[in-house]
């Protein structure tokens, strides 16, 4: 089973990063060293992304960059100060936020990190430490930058993921346009792929509409199904039998000469379903259900 990292405890963040109180203390007794040097490592790190265009369209004035810049030596000061507790991992998932939702990419993220990592512990550091210290406090350090990293991509992809899953149902729901035609007549045009996900969403929307209004007929018109194969098929039926569930008539037009020869080569019994080839037959049937008469009005 997956482990969810938002699930965890700080101990247990700890722990799967292996690292121990010991490993905090050596980050601390290298922070002593490079935290004086910040301002430094400040200059040195926007000279480098000066030039990278991810960032150029995120540092659009030299308001934000400053305030970023600032952020960021907080960030790195709270990082060498090596308290990790629950305001550390919170201003962690804080930064996988704000990534998201400035729109910069994880590689950008992850490549800004190593070359910080570079910064702090070969150009910045002058050899204070033993090398047999110093070794030690590289490696929890590394432990600890990849502590951070966890987090942060982790928040970062659930609500890209999040942002992703919106957009799609805002999409699903604009391709499922169920709309009122006449009284008591329901009417949904269906246009490309039909597959397990998509016809559930089209049942569900579909019953909540015959729920809504009371609707006596419901014609789906599949004129612009790309491909009708065995799974289509009895997805339509399945569609068809829960309306009538619900009392509804279901009709279903734009079946092509092509569509009606695959669905009889499949097996499939097309009794089940009151099919029509366009849309103006199952108009003209939908009113005979509800009891209208549609009558052609003379030219002259």
């Amino acid at each position: 089973m997956q482990t969810d990292i938002r699930d965890m405890t700080v101990d247990g963040l700890l722990q799967m990063h292996d690292l121990a109180p010991e490993d905090l203390a050596a980050v601390r007794k290298l922070g002593a060293h490079i935290v004086p040097r910040l301002n430094e490592y400040g200059e040195m790190f926007y000279r480098w992304i000066a030039d990278l265009p991810e960032y150029q369209i995120v540092f659009t004035s030299p308001e934000i960059t400053a305030h970023a810049r600032a952020e960021q030596l907080q960030y790195w000061r709270r990082t060498f100060a090596a308290e990790v507790d629950d305001r550390y991992v919170a201003e962690r998932r804080h930064v996988g936020a704000t990534h998201a939702r400035i729109g910069l990419s994880l590689p950008s993220y992850f490549a800004a990190m190593n070359y910080s990592f570079v910064l702090l512990t070969k150009t910045l550091y002058e050899g204070q430490l033993s090398n047999e210290d110093y070794l030690v406090a590289l490696q929890a350090f590394t432990k600890l930058m990849h502590f951070d990293i966890t987090i942060v991509a982790d928040t970062y992809s659930r609500l890209i993921n999040e942002r992703i899953a919106k957009q799609s149902q805002a999409l699903l729901e604009m391709s499922t346009p169920v709309t009122q035609i006449w009284e008591d007549i329901l009417m949904l045009p269906v246009v490309g792929i039909i597959d397990s996900r998509r016809a559930q969403d089209l049942m569900l929307t579909v019953l909540k509409r015959i729920s809504q209004t009371r609707a006596k007929v419901f014609i789906m018109d599949i004129s612009g199904v790309a491909v009708v194969d065995s799974g289509v098929a009895n997805h339509l039926i399945k569609i068809t039998k829960s309306t009538g569930l619900m009392g509804c008539t279901s009709l279903v037009s734009g079946i092509s000469p092509e569509i009606a020869q695959t669905m009889v080569n499949l097996g499939f019994d097309v009794s089940e379903i009151s099919t029509s080839a366009t849309l103006h037959d199952a108009l003209e049937r939908a009113f005979r259900v509800i009891g209208r008469t549609v009558t052609e009005l003379s030219r002259n």
